[in-house]
């Protein structure tokens, strides 16, 4: 007979640790786009409640991290209807999430990254709404991510307007 925790590193673990790898490979691709953010960010005119460039990393960092075990707590409810639809939405999010960075830092298009944001936070909503229906906690832990998004969408939008020159 097996213990608890050998079945949960058995069966459990490799899925949590994939769960991790996928939400943390989305930040990956936009760590790439964003290897002169520090230096852009910098030159950019930016509002007065705009965080300092240091925090962005180990926000991020948390974030990614709370969206992988969230998915990982929603794939463990195989058996909830609506699991497939969250996880595809929560995929889809993350592509739209690795896709804003280069919009912004990358290829310096304001008024793209701001309509792509606005479609990030509305992708997100929506993961967090199904993920809530089949688990609760995993939904939960999504509320972070969601009032971040949030917040980079005003950041977003204020850069963009302040900075014609910089943000197309």
């Amino acid at each position: 007979m097996t213990s608890p925790a050998s079945a949960f590193r058995a069966t459990q673990l490799p899925a949590l640790l994939g769960w991790l790898l996928v939400s943390l490979a989305a930040g990956a691709v936009g760590a790439i786009a964003s290897a002169d953010a520090g230096s852009f960010y910098q030159q950019l005119a930016r509002p007065a409640w705009a965080p300092p460039p240091w925090i962005f990393a180990p926000v991020w960092s948390v974030l990614y991290v709370l969206m992988g075990i969230a998915a990982w707590l929603v794939w463990r409810e195989r058996m909830v209807r609506t699991t497939r639809a969250a996880l595809v939405v929560f995929v889809a999010q993350l592509l739209a999430n690795a896709l804003w960075t280069w919009l912004f830092f990358a290829w310096r298009q304001g008024a793209l990254a701001f309509a792509e944001i606005v479609i990030l936070g509305l992708l997100v909503l929506a993961t967090v709404a199904l993920f809530w229906r089949a688990r609760p906690l995993a939904g939960a832990l999504l509320l972070p991510y969601l009032a971040w998004v949030g917040f980079a969408t005003a950041l977003t939008w204020a850069m963009w307007r302040r900075n014609p020159a910089l943000l197309a």
